[in-house]
């Protein structure tokens, strides 16, 4: 079967890449090529790895890995070996995605700058974006800012009353059984707020609610504590997802912990933890802000395309 993309995109998909590279090159940024099988998977219950069964010649059983839905622990592993400033453009891989904007296997750029905070990569970010999309430099607003500006709440205080009473005013009907503060808050954000960012320009978010950290460092001296963490949405579409790095071993090891609880809670498999990635925070991650980036939702918003299919060799119906 034909290709999903034209041989002109994938043409000009390459030479966007090259783009890509020649921008890290001028900030001798160095390139790294990590592998993308693992024992172990990501373990936040809304980020589905896809699992593989590997069996060594002679044995009796196989083992179950990983494809791992990002580089980001193994890239992590060599900035705690003193590595420096690194980024990666490698295959990525996630259960159940499929549609205008995903595809199970894509593209991710990610890259990590020792010494930054978060602000400081969202600078280096704009700037790529401005090479490659060819846009202004983007907004910038606070997570709080924008539930203020779009929907006169608090995302940090408010009650789930608050939230319940927010999403029926924007005709989002929902009881007060979902008792989980990031139900309503992702909800709140993604029919309320998205739609209307993001239009002309860029737009990064930041400093979200502490319970959405992931793997970024909570400021606790802030009141209200905030997670030091941005994301990046043009035209509708979410680009890129962006921490100041946790360094702290025990506390990533109870967020993974967490994870694994909701995971039992919502009826989901366990994972594995990356004891090998705990292990290099233990030794020690130096001061660092990384992000990943969908490389082939930059090419479609580059290219002007409508679907993830449009601008990678093959689509999932395809392979």
């Amino acid at each position: 079967m034909s290709p999903s993309a034209t041989i002109e995109v994938l043409k000009q998909r390459s030479v966007l890449i090259n783009k890509i590279r020649q921008f890290f090159a001028e900030r001798n940024v160095l390139e790294v090529d990590t592998q993308l099988i693992s024992h172990a998977s990501v373990t936040d219950p809304h980020v589905m790895g896809i699992p593989a069964l590997y069996k060594e010649i002679g044995a009796s059983q196989e083992k179950r890995v990983y494809l791992q839905t990002s580089p980001e622990y193994a890239m992590k592993r060599l900035l705690a070996c003193g590595i420096g400033s690194i980024y990666q453009i490698c295959k990525a891989f996630r259960q159940g995605e499929v549609g205008k904007n995903h595809n199970p296997e894509f593209t991710m750029l990610e890259w990590y700058r020792i010494g930054f905070d978060h602000h400081a990569l969202m600078d280096e970010m704009d700037l790529l974006l401005q090479t490659i999309l060819n846009v202004k430099p983007a907004e910038r607003c606070s997570y709080a800012q924008l539930f203020q500006r779009f929907l006169q709440i608090n995302p940090h205080t408010a009650t789930l009353l608050e939230f319940q009473q927010c999403a029926e005013q924007n005709n989002l009907k929902f009881s007060l059984e979902k008792t989980d503060k990031n139900f309503w808050l992702d909800l709140l954000l993604t029919h309320c707020i998205e739609p209307h960012i993001g239009k002309e320009k860029p737009v990064f978010i930041y400093d979200f609610p502490m319970t959405q950290a992931a793997l970024a460092k909570i400021r606790f001296e802030e009141d209200p504590p905030v997670a030091s963490r941005f994301e990046v949405y043009f035209k509708g579409i979410e680009l890129a997802n962006g921490f100041h790095e946790l360094q702290n071993a025990k506390e990533q090891r109870k967020r993974f912990e967490k994870d694994l609880l909701q995971r039992s809670q919502m009826g989901i498999d366990p994972v594995p933890i990356d004891e090998n990635f705990l292990a290099a925070l233990s030794q020690g991650l130096p001061d660092c802000a990384g992000v990943a980036l969908g490389v082939d939702r930059l090419m479609m918003l580059t290219l002007n395309k409508n679907t993830i299919s449009e601008v990678i060799s093959f689509s999932f119906e395809r392979a």
